[in-house]
């Protein structure tokens, strides 16, 4: 038992580790991709200030000519043109201060442009004005200087480069999940098969364990009665052999897919805990409540039903300390038929929930913490059905439901 706690303590942490490494490695591509984008976003601002700034220069040169008959050499003009042409993958609209544009470049226009018209077709000019006021809603912004009563604005997009790169880093979250997703559910699912051929593995060996000796006792009944022993012994002796037959049947059964009839769900439940009822301690009141309109045939194979109801009962006559109230009852929904085992017992803390199905969980001081497990296995795959705790509470009790399939008639 303690080892079996112990294995399903490290397979908590293993996954808290995996998933803590995950969060790291996200983080730090995230940290990394954000930083480069912040770099060229940086680099792009300052491409467009030197940009601005020889659009400065130019406009500055233009009035002085204009003033004094001489500007700027030819070099220095041609230098700041170049500047200005070398841009090619940043969208920039200069205007001036009612917004009348007076520069675009890098836009992919709705019409083709000539390069020796004067204006912008109406077209392009209601594309890039609508451009402008959405762009003045943002932070690439320069203001440019021309003279002390001339100040024209500078308003440019992110590069079609920095703007893939932004998307870059969820691109990559998305990747690094998936990649995670895909890592953690193929090692859960060779997990889940190491654990079944286990599971297997353990039933079938303890059916043939079993099978020597039961054997053996019913040659020894034949002899005691043979013998004259008497025969209300032979009778009780006989009835401990057929329940160790029936013990093996179910642990035989597990691991293939065993053979299943339609049964009266009342029936199924009645017959299942035939065994247990007088069993189970005199200070436990066992109630069955069935009605002839929650009937429905469902297929089961009754050994491992069976098997179900008197897991799912041992463990409340043990929560009840054995004394207390156990309620079965049969009820009906749209397309299942459903049985709930109710006790007074202790109850179950809502974050153990989940765990008490999971090998190796078990509150008791004595037990392997495998019964609900079983049970869990039994109900869903071997009959396509539902177990859950409808509802516990601390002190007061819990409630245990089961869900099958009903065959309409």
């Amino acid at each position: 038992m303690a080892n079996l706690r112990n294995i399903y303590d490290s397979r908590r942490i293993w996954k808290v580790v995996f998933l803590a490494i995950s969060l790291v490695l996200v983080a730090l591509f995230l940290y990394i991709s954000n930083n480069l984008v912040k770099d060229l976003a940086e680099q792009e601002r300052e491409r467009m200030e030197i940009w601005a700034d020889a659009t400065q220069e130019l406009a500055t040169m233009g009035n002085e000519s204009g003033e004094n008959g001489a500007g700027g050499s030819a070099t220095d003009v041609d230098f700041l043109l170049s500047i200005i042409e070398a841009n090619h993958n940043i969208p920039v609209l200069l205007v001036d201060d009612n917004d009348n544009i007076l520069l675009h470049r890098n836009f992919r226009l709705p019409e083709p442009e000539d390069s020796l018209a004067f204006e912008i077709s109406p077209a392009n000019l209601e594309y890039l004005n609508k451009k402008l006021r959405h762009l003045k809603h943002g932070e690439n912004k320069i203001d440019i200087k021309i003279d002390e009563s001339t100040t024209q604005y500078l308003y440019y997009e992110d590069s079609t480069l920095l703007r893939r790169l932004a998307y870059f880093p969820y691109i990559q979250l998305a990747v690094l999940i998936l990649f995670f997703a895909i890592a953690y559910f193929a090692l859960m699912s060779i997990k889940r098969a190491e654990q079944n051929k286990v599971w297997v593995g353990l039933s079938k060996e303890t059916a043939h364990q079993l099978g020597t000796p039961i054997s053996s006792l019913m040659a020894w009944m034949q002899l005691l009665e043979s013998m004259g022993v008497d025969k209300s012994i032979v009778t009780d002796m006989d009835k401990d052999v057929k329940r160790l037959s029936t013990i093996a049947d179910r642990f035989s059964k597990i691991g293939s897919m065993p053979d299943k009839e339609l049964v009266p769900i009342n029936e199924a439940v009645t017959s299942s805990l035939e065994y247990m009822r007088a069993r189970i301690p005199k200070r436990v009141n066992l109630y069955i409540h069935t009605n002839d309109q929650t009937n429905n045939g469902v297929m089961l194979s009754q050994t491992l039903f069976a098997w179900v109801m008197e897991n799912l009962t041992k463990n409340a006559v043990d929560a009840m300390d054995g004394e207390g109230q156990l309620d079965i009852t049969v009820e009906d929904s749209p397309n299942n038929a459903v049985i709930l085992v109710k006790d007074t017992g202790k109850g179950i803390p809502r974050k153990n929930f989940k765990n008490v199905f999971n090998p190796g969980f078990t509150t008791k001081k004595r037990g392997w913490g495998l019964g609900l497990t079983l049970v869990k296995r039994i109900i869903e795959e071997y009959h396509n059905g539902q177990i859950y705790i409808k509802e516990s509470e601390v002190g007061k009790g819990t409630t245990f439901g089961i869900e099958l399939p009903k065959i309409k008639s």
